[in-house]
């Protein structure tokens, strides 16, 4: 019976340290196949054959669903161009031109991979909606107050939060170099 405990309980610690490692790799590690563009990262094998079972439990956990790099990108912010983590208590300006893609969104999620609620139900910007400047530029507001009262804002929260760039359909150029794509600079401007 003494024998029997031991064994019970080295299989008890074995399978609690196999899960808490896989639970660190899902959460926390390494994006395999990943390249980074500025503040903006992504993996080029997210929804696709060559995922492995981590990638495919990170993306459980983070978002609902995945098409292949040839359909969308998923590009994630979780720190400005100066390397600083996102706070919901500073403002952002992400700035630039439409990236090469069919279409194209930018939405803001919370620590918790929820969109963050606010009292203008206003998650994200895209190329439909977001105003464009003379010669095709945009700036948009990220966090703190809504500046300008117009639309070319996305309200942040107060805690930490990410961006995620989807590119739908891209052009051949980003398709083929991911890691040098044209995308929105994001800059901190204010912080209390």
């Amino acid at each position: 019976m003494h024998v029997a405990v031991k064994i019970l309980g080295v299989v008890v610690v074995g399978v609690a340290i196999g899960l808490g490692a896989t639970w660190v790799v899902v959460v926390h590690g390494n994006m395999p196949g990943g390249v980074a563009d500025g503040p903006w990262k992504t993996s080029l094998v997210f929804g696709s054959a060559q995922s492995d079972p981590y990638t495919r439990a990170r993306v459980a956990l983070h978002g609902l669903f995945a098409l292949n790099s040839k359909e969308t990108l998923y590009y994630t912010a979780t720190e400005d161009s100066d390397g600083h983590a996102l706070d919901g208590k500073c403002r952002y300006q992400l700035a630039g031109r439409d990236p090469n893609a069919r279409w194209w969104s930018i939405t803001a999620y919370g620590a918790d991979d929820f969109l963050i609620p606010n009292a203008r139900n206003l998650f994200s910007v895209s190329a439909t909606s977001v105003v464009r400047q003379a010669g095709g530029k945009f700036a948009v507001d990220v966090g703190g107050e809504n500046p300008a009262g117009g639309g070319n804002w996305i309200p942040a929260g107060t805690g930490s939060f990410s961006l995620t760039l989807r590119l739908y359909n891209p052009g051949p150029d980003v398709a083929l170099d991911p890691e040098h794509a044209v995308l929105p600079s994001l800059k901190k401007v204010s912080c209390p």
